[in-house]
C-alpha cells in the first residue's frame, strides 16, 4: 500500500528542488513506496507526486486492479483504454492538478518517448528525477535488513546444493539451469538478475552472457547470482575450483580474497564510499594487477540489485548505518582467467555484517 509518510518525504524533496511534481514509472522506486510490482510494457503508467503531498496515478485499464489494490481510497487511479491511449486522461489530470506548464521530474521507469509526449502536449519542463529517492532508499530499516539477510541465506543454500553438480563436462547452461531451480526450491520469489556462470577464460568478461562453455579438468567457474525475497535482492559471487587449482590460479584468487577482505574491513560509519574502493583496490594494485581490476568495487542493493550508494572512486558520500552494498573486487585477464569474490554487507555501528556466510577461502569441487 502507498505509504503516505514516504509521499510526504518525497514532497519535501520536491520543495527543496523547486520542482512541481515527480512521475514514478514502473520501477523499484514505485515498488518501494507502494509495493506495486508491475510488468514493464509499452503502455504508459505511473504515480504522480506533487509538492503539496497530493498524489494520483494514471494507468491502462488492464492494470487498474493492480494499482487500486496498492493505493488508498484518497489516491485517484485514472485509467485509459487502449483505443484512446493515455493523452486525454493525462491532459485532464494535469488540468485538475494545475501541472500544465510546470516542472515535472521523471525517474528511469518513464520511457523517453512518453516523457517527450508529455513535455510537448502539456508544456512542462522535464527534470531528471532518477536519483530523487536515493537518500530515502539507501538507509535500510531493520525489517528491510531482515529481508536482505533472508535473500542471502536462500542464495547461500542454493549454491551449497549446487556444488556436487559442478563437474568436468557440464556446460555453463546446465549449471545455470540447475542453479535457477535450486533458488526456487530454497524459497526465492524470483531472481534479482539473470545469473552469470563462466568457466575459465570466459570469466575474464565480467558480465559474460554466453552459456556454451564446457567445464574442464582443473578449471575455474565464476558464478554471480542473486534472488529476491519479499521484494529484496541478494547478489553473491564465488569463483570455484574444479579439481586441484593451478598455482597461478590460486595466486590470483588469494589476491582477490585479500582485496575483498580489505574492502569489508574498511567499512565504517562516517568513512567515504570511495575509501572502501581504494582500500580494496590497493591490494590488487600493489600486486601489479591494477589494470585488470576495471570496475567499481561495489553498488548499493535493496529492492533493486543496483542502487545507491556506489562504492567507487570519486564518491565522497559518507557511509551511514543501515546502508547495504556489495564489496566485489576482481581480476580479469582477457583470454586467461577471471576471479571475483562478492559479498553484500550492511553497515553497522561497528563496521559491517555480510549477508552471506559462504566461505571466502577457496571452494574446490571434485574433478
Amino acid at each position: 500500500m502507498l505509504q503516505q509518510e514516504k509521499v510526504t518525504q518525497i514532497a519535501g524533496i520536491l520543495r527543496e528542488k523547486a520542482v512541481d511534481a515527480l512521475l514514478l514509472g514502473p520501477t523499484s522506486d514505485l515498488e518501494y513506496i507502494s509495493g506495486l510490482h508491475l510488468q514493464d510494457c509499452e503502455r504508459f503508467k505511473g504515480c504522480f507526486i506533487l509538492q503539496n503531498g497530493q498524489s494520483f496515478c494514471i494507468c491502462p485499464r488492464i492494470s487498474t486492479q493492480e494499482f487500486r489494490e496498492c493505493m488508498p481510497e484518497n489516491v485517484p487511479v485514472l485509467d485509459w483504454q487502449d483505443k484512446d491511449w493515455f493523452y486525454e486522461t493525462l491532459s485532464g489530470a494535469f488540468e485538475k492538478y494545475g501541472l500544465k506548464g510546470k516542472s515535472l521530474a521523471v525517474n528511469d521507469g518513464v520511457r523517453a518517448v512518453d516523457a517527450v509526449e508529455i513535455m510537448q502536449r502539456e508544456g512542462v519542463t522535464l527534470v531528471n528525477g532518477w536519483h530523487y529517492l536515493d537518500n530515502l532508499r539507501s538507509i535500510k530499516s531493520s525489517e528491510e535488513m531482515a529481508k536482505l539477510k533472508k535473500a542471502g541465506e536462500i542464495a547461500d543454500a542454493a549454491l551449497e546444493a549446487l556444488l556436487p553438480f559442478i563437474r568436468p563436462g557440464k556446460t555453463e547452461r546446465e549449471i545455470k539451469r540447475k542453479l535457477l531451480a535450486l533458488l526456487e526450491e530454497k524459497g526465492a520469489d524470483g531472481t534479482s538478475f539473470y545469473p552469470i556462470v563462466a568457466r575459465g577464460e570466459n570469466a575474464a568478461m565480467a558480465h559474460y552472457t554466453r552459456e556454451d562453455g564446457i567445464v574442464q579438468e582443473q578449471d575455474t567457474v565464476l558464478i554471480d547470482y542473486g534472488c529476491r525475497y519479499k521484494g529484496y535482492c541478494s547478489d553473491t559471487t564465488r569463483t570455484l575450483f574444479v579439481g586441484k587449482p593451478s598455482e597461478e590460479a590460486l595466486k590470483f584468487y588469494r589476491i582477490v580474497q585479500r582485496s575483498q577482505e580489505a574492502g569489508e574491513k574498511a567499512v565504517q560509519p562516517g568513512v567515504s564510499a570511495e575509501s572502501v574502493d581504494l582500500a580494496s583496490r590497493k591490494v590488487i594494485e600493489d600486486e601489479g594487477y591494477g589494470d585488470y581490476f576495471n570496475n567499481r568495487v561495489g553498488h548499493g542493493i535493496g529492492m533493486a540489485v543496483h542502487e545507491a550508494p556506489n562504492i567507487m572512486r570519486g564518491n565522497t558520500e559518507l557511509l551511514q548505518e543501515g546502508m547495504a552494498f556489495s564489496v566485489e573486487p576482481g581480476i580479469y585477464i582477457p583470454g586467461k582467467i577471471g576471479i571475483r569474490i562478492e559479498n553484500i554487507v550492511v553497515v553497522t555501528k561497528d563496521g559491517c555484517v555480510p549477508m552471506s556466510t559462504l566461505p571466502r577461502d577457496p571452494i574446490q569441487v571434485d574433478a
